[in-house]
């Protein structure tokens, strides 16, 4: 039988590394997250407006886009490679450190959002692997318009993310923390998107109408 996410859950906090060192960086609060990926996302919108010559409007532009395309990356990262596991032995802990261990502990506070070196390690690498597609299309400068938006959309889903595993819903938003649950206890191969619903609706992965009446 293929191994599949779990929807098996325990109360307490995930062990990823037993070294302690690389175990800390698998940990963090918000706080580091504001400061660390703040800072970022101010120098790459200077490097944009001053340094590359943007104007104003052009990097509201393409901010729009990235933020945009980000809601499509969030839900293809989160079906294909966070929930990508096979029976080798290497897949399962490649799968366990990136996200089964959220599926195991999804109330370990500490790993509800990404944390600083890993995170910019992974900004580091989408960066580069955008500015070849902008390159190859000709648009070179233009990633840095691009970026700093899909940059943005990421921080604004990882808090989006951490508020449905420990806050009450708001009224307003009350669907999206069901349907956010669902994923997690009931339906581990539907409801992918956490920061909204679309690209479930477009890929056919909502969960069953029954269950998500439930949230009303």
């Amino acid at each position: 039988m293929k191994p599949e996410v779990t929807t098996d859950f325990q109360q307490g906090k995930a062990q990823i590394f037993k070294n302690p060192f690389l175990e800390r960086l698998t940990k963090t609060d918000p706080l580091s997250n504001i400061l660390t990926y703040g800072v970022v996302n101010v120098i790459l919108a200077y490097i944009a407006l001053e340094i590359i010559e943007l104007s104003l409007f052009k990097f509201i532009g393409l901010f729009v886009i990235g933020l945009f395309f980000w809601t499509f990356a969030e839900y293809m990262l989160h079906r294909y490679v966070f929930h990508w596991v096979t029976e080798a032995q290497w897949s399962q802990r490649f799968h366990f450190i990136m996200h089964g261990a959220h599926h195991h502990y999804p109330k370990d506070e500490e790993r509800l959002l990404m944390p600083p070196v890993p995170g910019l390690i992974l900004a580091t690498l989408l960066f580069g692997f955008f500015y070849l597609i902008f390159w190859i299309l000709g648009i070179t400068n233009l990633v840095y318009g691009f970026f700093p938006g899909f940059f943005v959309g990421y921080l604004m889903y990882s808090f989006v993310h951490r508020a449905t595993h420990i806050m009450r819903p708001p009224k307003r938003f009350k669907k999206l923390w069901h349907h956010h649950s669902l994923h997690h206890y009931q339906y581990p191969n539907k409801a992918f998107g956490v920061s909204n619903t679309f690209w479930d609706q477009i890929f056919g992965t909502m969960p069953p109408k029954a269950q998500r009446k439930k949230s009303h």
